[in-house]
């Protein structure tokens, strides 16, 4: 009877043991997974990293206007010009024209705010897509600007400017002995190219291609079947030159 529970008690404790270092090695396991999850996160691509997404975003110009005159002045005006351009060519919604109230300047500017009114109309755009809402300053004390704005549809990468590991050799820093590029690596890059993109779709998308110019193309065919140059003489271009070094 003793034998039978010593051999009982063994093959309990050995059963015990198996499943501790089980647990020991899946806890392991678990640990080297995510410690590999964890330090692969970050792409090597500076593309993937750093993305160049399109959203709609608002395009704001202010209007200062001082409390004794309203109106616009000629800078002003051509500035309301063009943002009526561009709101045509750009624009993906109604363009709302904030108003300051309670400021020393909010007579002045209820003024300014009727001739942008204008100028946009006749710019265009529709009296319905032309929106007035006033608005409180944090300080009434201050002379608010009038301020126009629009949604439109931007490129934008970002933000720039994350150091969370060092760049130099640190037991810390993986990316240096591992020979990978550092966190804010190809951000400013990303950030300018999608400033400076015309058309946001076209880093999505190619454009449809443009009618050709059919009077050109049929005199070009015409000099071709009958043996004549088919380049374009300038004989202009010879005037604009300042030197004849050469001739």
């Amino acid at each position: 009877m003793s034998k039978r529970v010593s051999n009982l008690a063994s093959t309990t404790a050995l059963a015990a043991l198996t499943l501790i270092g089980a647990a020991a090695l899946g806890g392991c396991t678990h640990r080297s997974q995510e410690a590999e999850i964890v330090t692969g996160s970050l792409p090597v691509d500076y593309r993937a990293r750093h993305p160049i997404v399109i959203q709609e975003a608002a395009k704001t110009t202010e209007i200062f206007v001082g409390h004794a005159r309203g109106g616009l002045t000629t800078a002003q005006r051509t500035d309301i010009a063009g943002l009526a351009q561009a709101w045509l060519s750009e624009g993906t919604g109604a363009i709302t024209i904030d108003t300051p109230t309670g400021t020393p300047n909010a007579q002045a500017a209820s003024v300014t705010v009727r001739d942008i009114q204008n100028m946009l109309v006749a710019a265009g755009i529709p009296a319905r897509g032309v929106k007035v809402q006033p608005y409180h300053p944090n300080d009434p004390r201050q002379f608010a600007p009038v301020r126009v704005r629009y949604a439109r549809i931007i490129a934008d990468a970002g933000p720039c400017g994350l150091w969370p590991e060092d760049l130099g050799p640190s037991v810390k820093n993986k990316s240096y002995f591992e020979n990978r590029p550092y966190q804010n690596f190809g951000c400013a890059y990303q950030r300018n190219m999608a400033a400076m993109v015309a058309n946001p779709a076209d880093l999505v998308q190619p454009r449809a291609e443009s009618p050709s110019n059919s009077a050109r193309r049929s005199q070009a065919f015409t000099k071709y079947r009958n043996g004549q140059p088919t380049s374009i003489d300038y004989p202009e271009a010879e005037k604009a030159k300042l030197s004849t070094v050469g001739k």
